[in-house]
């Protein structure tokens, strides 16, 4: 009993110790996503402001692949001493248990949220042949036209199939499901009007749908954008209880010592408020966001309950 008494006192007095000193070298930010897209943008904006005001390097390293679970994996298996930070996704922490079978960690127990950082804003786009303008006429023109209407994503099991999938539950509507290996492609042949529609990042969507190369519908979030403050969302555009938040927060290794997990917190939180922060993110369809550890904790376990129902409802699987 004693000997556990002191292995404890001192496992505290490390973390204390390792807190106090804490950072003394660089940090890294592993981003679940290539260069070039809105994670990468979220991550490295945040990243250079971390490093001015932690007064070290913080690095980015891009490790994309399956699902946007290898960069939160990597980060897992990491020593929990603050130095590794993962910008952790909607579909590589909430979805993906749902759709992995063996999936290499436990993104509940195995990571400790930080704080959100963004929502990844989608929108609901159609090419401009497609006769609709308004979600009602989409649902009605779905429903006369059954399993004509072909929806892109970026793969099977990502949010953007389970966006369409969604729709079609909650609308009654049958379109035909077009997984690509990637947004960009997705992207290709929607603009060629090889498929009607799309639930795609505003990222990606943003310069095409200012150039009338794609009509936008409504907003999959529970708000609109201020970047596009005449588009409505699904849920006011008579769907009610529709809502996807493509959000991406900030995790590091489970049993990081809370006093680097709250300052952690704390900085981001005032480098998301910074306006020329704020003003690069909406540019890139990003919406700030941001909440205490236990806030995120709890959103992160209420939204990976909500997509089990979703996954299983479409049958998807990355297995």
């Amino acid at each position: 009993m004693r000997i556990l008494l002191a292995f404890f006192l001192l496992a505290g007095v490390t973390n204390a110790a390792l807190a106090q000193s804490w950072p003394s070298r660089p940090l890294r930010l592993v981003i679940p996503f290539s260069p070039g897209g809105g994670a990468d943008i979220a991550g490295r904006v945040i990243g250079q402001e971390l490093s001015e005001v932690l007064k070290q390097p913080v690095i980015i390293e891009n490790r994309a692949g399956a699902g946007g679970t290898i960069a939160p994996n990597n980060v897992a298996k990491s020593p929990p001493d603050g130095y590794s930070l993962v910008l952790g996704h909607l579909g590589g922490i909430a979805i993906a248990p749902h759709l992995y079978k063996d999936l290499p960690f436990d993104p509940i127990n195995d990571l400790s949220p930080v704080t959100l950082v963004v929502n990844g804003l989608s929108v609901l786009v159609v090419n401009p042949e497609l006769p609709v303008k308004t979600v009602g006429e989409l649902v009605a023109y779905a429903k006369a036209n059954p399993n004509k209407l072909s929806f892109s994503s970026a793969g099977s099991g990502t949010d953007t199939h389970l966006a369409g999938e969604l729709f079609k539950t909650m609308t009654g509507t049958s379109m035909v499901h077009v997984p690509y290996k990637g947004g960009a492609p997705a992207m290709v042949d929607l603009l060629a009007g090889r498929v009607q529609l799309a639930f795609a990042s505003v990222a990606t969507t943003i310069s095409a749908i200012q150039t009338d190369k794609l009509r936008a519908i409504a907003m999959t979030g529970k708000t609109r954008f201020e970047g596009l403050p005449g588009v409505p969302t699904i849920a006011e555009s008579g769907v009610p209880g529709y809502e996807i938040n493509n959000w991406y927060g900030i995790f590091v290794p489970a049993n990081t010592p809370q006093d680097i997990v709250q300052r952690l917190n704390a900085e981001t939180i005032k480098i998301l408020q910074k306006p020329d922060v704020r003003a690069k993110l909406i540019a890139a369809g990003l919406e700030p966001m941001w909440n205490t550890p236990k806030e995120f904790s709890d959103y992160v376990r209420a939204e990976t309950a909500k997509w089990r129902k979703i996954v299983a409802d479409s049958g998807a699987t990355a297995n």
